[in-house]
């Protein structure tokens, strides 16, 4: 089964601004803390602004205190000073395009036009609309309603963002043919018309489709009223709970579209609860198959076997023939510390990735002891391979238990960071460089007692994929982490800026190979190596076009290049020993 993603589906400008600016807020703004009206039109954020302490405010009190942020659809502007003058401090979280349209409206009304508004009456952002209009005002929302328009002696057409672009053309149509003096002004945001022209484009190519979205939001219900026009089989659905499993199963490709107040989590629940679908209820083979896989990745099996075939490549590019001890090291290693982290770490997977969550929810007794018997297989073998060694893997462990663990009470001497995690981007960089030891300088301190030339080439060449692939994932996951208050790489820079940062590292990667082998500081497997972080780079811009979805499938993509590393080196080791 194929599934394709609209390439805009997901959070808006707008909306995003608005959650960042909330989220925000809860650092730098004592409680209480609330919205205006609910932030945004998706119950699964509002229900976790909720749990975070931010409430809605329904009602303006006539004395007040906190901090009140106005929602993305904007208010009207006597709404803002009643605010103001309750005693609230108030933080306009208003969708920059939406204050344009409250901008025109009110600056023209100020001249004596009238304000006719394309779209929902009862919608928030219209309510808003209207405060900026003065006395001279109407809402249109159908095309019956333009027969009842007062002859207004000049007026000014716009329309709500979220609203459908055919019907605004349709009513731009009647405008000019009965009204042509009057003024129009195109407001539907650019990101709704897209997305609605996507879903006309999907709706060509797939067998199904759904739309994801709260069910009080506007501009998904009209997703939906667009799918359904289609004529394919369309379901509208909060939540993958909602799916209609079996009137998907005989579909061979199915496109999802979500509304702009959707988080990527959100969408990405929905694509994992149908790549994990049971299609193929007539092959237990392929079941078999994809379950074993998930296996593999869940308990990180797959990603310890990948430390394991680093630490092989990095012991042959040092010339140091006796790998298999260093390797079972860093395995053991990779899979305890991940294993640890993620039952203790795991509250950001119950939006990126349930099925992992449950996962380990439902397997703690089995992967607490695999993590145990990991970690001291891992402490044996290193005591045996020397003192440094033993050393360094210790050292590296405690930091590893540490990572999610409390250990700075809040607010002492005036640190804020109560857990290493805490620290931004942290995670990203520890793990790079605690792979990059345990792959690289393990075997060499344990042959030599030294480091040399090629193991530095080789530390950065190691922790620089690995660099790489954690700050990939974390791009996937922006929204949940955002949303349980981790302070990941991506979060810190922006996704633009890493996910340059990360194509840029993974040429220099490339480009250190390849000289380092032309200098014969590393044997000439460098050459045939550089093509893992090349590939990667391949792996971005795919993610960038949406041509790969995040998902069991791309992980497994992903961790492979490891796995890739191993075997490069074993092909390269048998022809030049041949």
């Amino acid at each position: 089964m194929k599934i394709v993603i609209a390439q805009t589906a997901g959070f808006c400008m707008g909306v995003r601004r608005a959650v960042e600016m909330v989220l925000d807020a809860t650092k730098k703004y004592s409680s209480p803390i609330y919205t205006y009206g609910p932030l945004i039109h998706n119950p699964q954020v509002l229900e976790i602004l909720n749990e975070k302490g931010i409430r809605i405010l329904e009602e303006i009190p006539s004395k007040g205190f906190g901090t009140v942020l106005i929602r993305a659809h904007g208010i009207p502007p006597d709404k803002y000073e009643q605010l103001k003058e309750a005693g609230f401090n108030v933080i306009d979280a208003t969708c920059p395009r939406v204050i344009k349209v409250q901008t025109i409206i009110k600056n023209l009304a100020r001249k004596g036009y009238a304000s006719i508004i394309v779209g929902d009456r009862d919608h928030a952002e219209v309510i808003g609309l209207l405060g900026y209009a003065g006395e001279k005002k109407m809402v249109i929302g159908s095309l019956k309603q333009l027969e009842t328009i007062p002859p207004f002696e000049k007026a000014i057409i716009v329309a709500q963002t979220t609203q459908n672009k055919q019907f605004f053309e349709e009513v731009k149509a009647w405008f000019k043919n009965n009204r042509p003096e009057y003024l129009v002004f195109d407001t539907i945001c650019g990101s709704t018309e897209k997305r609605q022209n996507e879903v006309k484009r999907l709706a060509q190519i797939v067998d199904a489709i759904i739309v994801v979205g709260g069910y009080t939001s506007g501009n998904t219900q009209r997703l939906y009223e667009i799918a359904k026009r289609s004529g394919k089989p369309s379901f509208y659905v909060e939540n993958e709970s909602q799916l209609d499993l079996p009137s998907l199963y005989h579909a061979k490709s199915i496109g999802i579209t979500a509304g702009a107040s959707t988080p990527n989590w959100g969408i990405r629940r929905i694509f994992q609860t149908l790549e994990t679908m049971p299609l193929e209820k007539d092959k237990p083979l392929s079941k078999f198959f994809f379950s074993f896989l998930r296996l593999l990745l869940f308990s990180s099996t797959y990603l310890a076997i990948g430390a394991g075939c680093i630490c092989y490549a990095a012991a042959k590019l040092q010339g140091i023939q006796n790998f298999i001890p260093y390797s079972l090291i860093a395995y053991f290693y990779v899979q305890s510390m991940h294993i640890f982290n993620n039952l203790t770490g795991r509250r950001a997977d119950r939006y990126n990735d349930p099925d992992k969550a449950l996962f380990y929810a439902s397997n703690k007794p089995i992967l607490s002891a695999l993590a145990s018997v990991t970690g001291i297989a891992g402490l044996v073998l290193a005591w045996f391979s020397g003192f440094i060694v033993f050393l360094l893997f210790l050292l590296m462990s405690i930091i590893g238990l540490l990572y999610n663990i409390r250990i700075m009470p809040g607010g002492f001497r005036g640190i804020k960071s109560e857990r290493i995690k805490d620290i931004p981007a942290s995670k990203t960089l520890l793990v790079a460089f605690a792979w990059a030891i345990a792959t690289s300088f393990f075997a060499p301190l344990s042959v030599h007692g030294h480091l040399t030339l090629s193991s530095i080439v080789v530390f950065f060449w190691s922790g620089g994929l690995v660099f790489s692939r954690t700050a990939f994932f974390d791009i996937m996951d922006m929204h949940g982490d955002r949303m349980v208050g981790k302070e990941t790489l991506p979060i810190a820079l922006g996704e633009k800026l890493t996910m340059k940062i990360l194509k840029i590292f993974s040429v220099l990667l490339a480009i250190l190979l390849i000289a380092s082998s032309w200098l014969n500081i590393i044997p000439g497997a460098g050459y045939a190596l550089a093509i893992c972080p090349l590939f990667f780079i391949l792996l971005l811009f795919s993610y960038e076009k949406g041509y790969i979805i995040p998902g069991l499938r791309l992980e497994f993509l992903v961790e492979s290049l490891f796995v890739a590393t191993g075997i490069i080196t074993g092909i390269w080791a048998f022809f030049h020993l041949g």
